[in-house]
């Protein structure tokens, strides 16, 4: 007997939109005039980028830190232009999940510091009125996928059950994550995949 899903809770990067590192890294290392090594570096060589998104780190404190390593300020319409420059919406799972019944609640539950939950809904504009501003990001909820309180913590914001709830992810370590939580979870890799699931858990 298939599950009653009730909810659905979304990964972000390569499940509803695709990602390119190197493209937000190439725009930072153009708005400092400095070398993509360094913005790489100050980034990710650091563990800045990891601290920022388990939330052990301020937004304001994370830029100045990323200032002071790229040499040269990066405000908050900096840093959004180079993550939006790097992301582009996959407009073929987007589709696939605005045919689904309207009455189904969608929420993001993404790896990323608290700054993302203003990107995403301008990124994936169509779900925008789907989502209804229920966009969390790892960075507000104290840690990251596949830590099973992290989701527990996303459902209590949202007011939903984990039995109820059915998560997508592109990494399957986090579907674990997921499934430890209680939720319902499964992996995809693109859109037609993502309508496969979605269709095996009776959403589509």
């Amino acid at each position: 007997m298939k599950p009653r899903i009730h909810q659905l809770l979304l990964d972000f990067d390569n499940v509803l939109a695709h990602y390119r590192r190197e493209q937000r890294v190439a725009h930072l290392a153009a708005h400092a005039g400095t070398g993509f090594e360094q913005v790489w570096q100050a980034l990710y060589g650091s563990g800045l980028e990891a601290r920022y998104d388990a939330g052990e780190i301020s937004t304001a404190d994370y830029l100045q830190a990323l200032s002071e390593g790229i040499g040269t300020p990066v405000g908050e319409d900096a840093w959004l232009d180079a993550r939006m420059a790097a992301t582009h919406a996959d407009a073929r799972a987007i589709a696939r999940l605005l045919a689904l019944d309207p009455a189904v609640p969608m929420a993001v539950l993404t790896n990323n510091g608290e700054l993302m939950a203003r990107a995403i809904p301008h990124i994936v504009a169509p779900l925008r009125p789907r989502l209804d501003r229920r966009v969390l990001c790892s960075g507000s909820l104290g840690g990251r996928k596949p830590d099973p309180q992290v989701y527990l913590r996303a459902l209590e914001r949202l007011g939903w059950n984990a039995g109820e709830t059915l998560f997508v992810d592109d990494l399957f370590v986090n579907v674990q994550g997921a499934r430890r939580a209680g939720l319902h979870a499964d992996s995809v890799r693109d859109a037609r995949a993502l309508g496969r699931v979605l269709q095996r858990f009776g959403l589509a």
